[in-house]
């Protein structure tokens, strides 16, 4: 999905909700666990409940890797399952030497068919470049991120005074366009969103830790919207297991996804962005 698709798909929407399929086993339903594949039958569910309401999903993928050939077999028909104006993130944060991260990229981007995949950068640019060489796929750079060990050291400043995120985030702008290249921003830093954004003007940011993790949306609009919305809010745990065990999950699941849609829809209505 190229970029204009993906802003078309936003302002149609009125959303730009990324809903986190981080799917736990024992978490799901009891409902649903006798099922074939209880991981598959669930997300299907929440795909179900929040496809109209959400821009992108975001399996992280640990949590199907857990399960082996099953988990990857339920990856994978999810991934078949999602509409096609709905953006797709492998939230598997790679970062490896050149010709691990080409197979990486084949593996995400022409098996599996994700548009976009999260890698970390520490490796420096020949870990990132083979994920680039793809049209109309992103690469989503960890930048500063949204747990508490961020500050050990994303945070640490150079000798310029500069953060090492602010420098991650500097030199790799190089490496692609905001066509083509987003960044991680932790929603946990509201009052650094402001700094990050006059850094990186133009692409978009993926942003983790709204609901769960206490990231207030608000905050992150303000200071985090652009001319082309250039946001991705993350919302994973606070969606998917908003139904608990009730045997009506999905209503729940709908409910939470529009509370941020709406909230989302008015933003963007307030700041004449449709």
């Amino acid at each position: 999905m190229n970029r204009a698709d993906l802003v078309r798909i936003i302002k149609e929407k009125q959303s730009f909700l990324c809903v986190g399929l981080d799917t736990d086993i024992n978490k799901i339903p009891s409902v649903l666990r006798n099922e074939k594949n209880p991981i598959l039958s669930f997300n299907k569910a929440v795909i179900e409940a929040t496809h109209d309401l959400c821009v992108a999903y975001k399996p992280n993928l640990a949590f199907y890797e857990a399960y082996g050939s099953k988990g990857l077999q339920a990856l994978e028909e999810t991934m078949d399952f999602v509409p096609d104006n709905v953006f797709t993130i492998a939230d598997a944060k790679r970062g490896d030497i050149g010709n691990t991260a080409e197979k990486y990229a084949k593996a995400y981007f022409e098996e599996m068919g994700f548009d976009s995949v999260t890698v970390a950068p520490y490796m420096g640019s020949d870990s990132v470049m083979p994920f680039l060489k793809f049209k109309d796929k992103w690469v989503i750079l960890l930048a500063l991120t949204s747990n508490a060990g961020s500050a050990d050291f994303q945070m640490l400043k150079a000798d310029d005074g500069k953060h090492f995120f602010e420098h991650i985030m500097r030199k790799s702008s190089a490496w692609g366009s905001p066509e083509q290249l987003m960044f991680v921003i932790g929603a946990t830093h509201p009052e650094k969103i402001a700094q990050i954004r006059s850094i990186a003007p133009d692409n978009f940011f993926l942003v983790p830790g709204v609901g769960a993790q206490g990231g207030d949306l608000q905050d992150i609009a303000e200071h985090g919207l652009n001319n082309d919305i250039g946001l991705l809010i993350n919302s994973s745990r606070g969606i998917i297991y908003a139904g608990g065990d009730r045997s009506d999950f999905q209503v729940h699941i709908r409910a939470a996804a529009l509370k941020l849609q709406t909230e989302m829809s008015e933003i963007l209505n307030n700041k004449g962005l449709v």
